[in-house]
């Protein structure tokens, strides 16, 4: 890590200043569809394939997927060992949404990009979100895509226009010196990566792996919609790496494409033979196998842990969208319920809202009515105060949130305000990492935790492990 690591408040004034385009695009008009396509448009200019894809001949390799990266501190570093050990003879990484935290800047990525993964000797690929989307995809274009020049978010229209452009954040000019210095710590020749554009296509015998941009507010323009129904096309089996997740809190989000259709209308289409679609965003990991209408089964994965805050899961209510025993989250719901206990118990100075990981998940699953996930939890009946405590911390009911009387901020509050602010840099961290491996007739998909300890470093935990037949 670096000597000094400056602290990352999510509620500094400071912090929610710089992040404001996210409201601004909200609330008075979106730019990225058109700042979007004026990156493809200059991309295309300088010699890029229209068709953004890359190809690569071997029909069995390996590559590591992060999601949500950059943050730039303990938890981000926490997982490089892990991934490092676990991705030996991996031939590439993907990042998959907000390389760079909070405001994706391009000063930022010697301490959160290049110095974390100098010691990773392959290439590195990623996909933007809406982080990196706060300084227009500057810092991204340029570190990824080679751009030069920041463009301009343009102008808006409509009676709130003059005041949005007015409020948005410019691109800020870059530190080139020490920019290039952090550049150093991955100018390998065995490192270097020539990605045609924030969205793309890996082409490989056995399986195509589409990485999507989906911009601040999770839908993608026109023209990506258009390049994105092309290069799905056909029987090859398929991967989708996306920013925003299509299945995630027991809530489906398909998508939208401007002008017309959703993304997962794309994916369940049997005629497009997708597999598995992996999103990040949200920072913690949630698995949701759905079987589409005509009889398919998609494997949806959330996979946004690789270092940001730890987004809850203990408010995922009991699912319905699968069958609540198909469904895997890690961290689990009680051991979230108890991390947030004890990061609300040492905020409030209240000791009595701490849980014990066992009276968590025993609270947990008589809110939801579940059966207790960890085998050494089972027998154990949850306290009142657990119970309260639950309810309290956002734990739905069985029939879902139900009242929300004398509530500490739960779901979308929860996750805006609360969350960031709960950041620690004390184990267990609860973040995760996925190695893929592609064989030419299965796809392995193993997620891994770190959790800052030092045991966990050395032997990373295994959570999941999925193997899906690729069949054309």
């Amino acid at each position: 890590m670096p000597a000094r690591v400056p602290h990352l408040s999510w509620l500094s004034p400071s912090v929610l200043w710089g992040a404001r385009n996210d409201v601004i695009a909200r609330w008075f008009g979106d730019p990225v569809d058109d700042v979007r396509r004026r990156w493809i448009a200059r991309l295309v200019e300088a010699g890029a394939d229209p068709e953004f894809t890359m190809t690569r001949d071997d029909p069995g390799y390996s590559f590591l997927l992060l999601g949500d990266t950059g943050q730039g501190d303990e938890p981000q570093y926490a997982v490089v060992p892990g991934a490092l050990k676990i991705g030996q003879g991996t031939d590439f990484m993907l990042i998959a949404s907000d390389v760079i935290y909070p405001i994706g800047v391009a000063d930022d990525y010697p301490e959160k990009f290049f110095r974390p993964y100098q010691d990773y000797q392959r290439p590195i690929y990623a996909i933007p979100g809406n982080h990196d989307w706060y300084d227009l995809n500057y810092g991204f274009m340029r570190v990824f895509c080679g751009a030069s020049e920041p463009l301009q978010a343009g102008s808006w229209k409509g009676i709130f226009g003059p005041l949005a452009g007015l409020l948005w954040k410019k691109p800020q000019r870059i530190d080139e010196v020490a920019f290039e210095e952090g550049a150093k710590l991955r100018s390998a020749l065995a490192q270097q990566a020539a990605q045609p554009g924030p969205y793309w296509a890996i082409d490989t015998p056995s399986l195509r792996i589409i990485g999507i941009d989906t911009g601040i507010k999770g839908d993608i323009d026109r023209d990506q919609g258009q390049w994105l129904r092309r290069v799905s096309a056909g029987p090859k089996p398929k991967l989708l790496v996306t920013g925003k997740p299509l299945y995630v809190d027991n809530e489906h989000h398909p998508g939208v494409i401007e002008g017309g259709g959703y993304v997962d209308d794309i994916v369940a289409d049997p005629a497009n033979n997708y597999v598995a679609a992996i999103g990040g965003d949200i920072h913690n990991y949630q698995h949701y196998p759905i079987t589409t209408a005509a009889g398919r089964r998609i494997e949806y994965v959330v996979s946004g842990g690789g270092g940001a805050f730890m987004h809850a899961t203990h408010t995922i209510p009991k699912t319905t969208i699968i069958d609540e025993a198909d469904f895997l989250c890690y961290p689990l719901r009680g051991d979230s319920l108890a991390f947030y206990s004890r990061v609300y118990a040492r905020r409030l100075h209240l000791k009595f809202l701490e849980l014990s990981p066992e009276q968590a998940a025993a609270a947990v699953s008589r809110r939801l009515g579940i059966a207790v996930t960890r085998q050494d939890n089972k027998g154990v009946s949850p306290s009142l105060r657990a119970r309260w405590v639950a309810y309290l911390l956002g734990v739905p009911g069985r029939s879902g949130m139900s009242t929300k009387f004398l509530r500490l901020p739960v779901r979308r509050v929860y996750d805006r305000l609360f969350s960031p602010s709960s950041n620690s840099s004390s184990p267990p961290l609860f973040k995760n990492f996925l190695r893929i491996d592609v064989a030419p007739h299965e796809l392995r998909i193993r997620a891994y935790a770190a959790t800052g300890c030092r045991e966990h470093e050395l032997d990373p935990p295994l959570e999941q492990e999925l193997l899906i037949p690729l069949t054309s």
